[in-house]
């Protein structure tokens, strides 16, 4: 473990020794518990040609994984799998203009992607979170990226006050590619939506992080 970070109450940004190892925007990598008995997939958060591996974590109340991680120090030592995955944010650039949406822990690939080499900017990217301390480097997002913000359960400067999904009006419509990434509730309506203004299901990318959580 190379340095540790947090963004808000619950999430950790974990950086680790890279070791030359290679993969690619939008691949995952299984991250172990303590005593290497269960594992979780976490996406890479660091780009390409970064030094360290970075990896966003979500801790858990009573989880068997993300406690753990989330207690970690600089020079731990934390198991990890290689990189697998198929989610590929950004692949069709060359093609065709793209969008990203995400919603908490889910941005991590965008940022994956945003940080590599030859990255090209999204047409749009929508990123939500529940309170405004959540939102990972926004400034940096809003830069890079040209990110717009969702905040669900308060009110914060430069973000609409709801969720992501409310703003479905205003993504770009079009030849676009989409690519989507965190809670299944949002995906699911996204996907809906984009079925509605005829977007064919290869043109819809998407990666499921966790279900929704009960409440609002």
């Amino acid at each position: 473990m190379t340095a540790v970070k947090s963004h808000g109450a619950d999430i950790v940004e974990l950086s680790l020794e890279r070791l030359d190892l290679a993969f690619e925007p939008g691949d995952c990598m299984a991250l172990y518990s303590e005593e290497g008995r269960v594992s979780r997939p976490y996406s890479l958060a660091a780009g390409t040609a970064d030094a360290d591996l970075r990896f966003l974590i979500r801790r858990m109340a009573g989880g068997d994984v993300s406690p753990f991680l989330c207690s970690r120090k600089p020079g731990d030592v934390v198991r990890v799998s290689p990189p697998f995955g198929w989610f590929r944010p950004g692949a069709q650039a060359a093609q065709r203009p793209f969008v990203f949406m995400a919603t908490g822990t889910g941005i991590a690939p965008f940022f994956a992607y945003l940080r590599s080499p030859d990255a090209v900017r999204p047409a749009a990217l929508w990123y939500g979170c529940r309170v405004a301390s959540d939102l990972v480097d926004p400034e940096w997002l809003r830069d890079r990226g040209g990110a717009r913000f969702a905040v669900s359960r308060e009110m914060a400067a430069g973000c609409h006050h709801g969720r992501i999904t409310d703003c479905l009006d205003q993504l770009p419509q079009g030849e676009f590619d989409y690519y989507l990434c965190g809670l299944d509730s949002m995906i699911d309506e996204v996907t809906r939506h984009l079925q509605t203004q005829r977007v064919p299901l290869t043109r819809i990318h998407r990666e499921c992080f966790f279900n929704a959580p009960i409440g609002p």
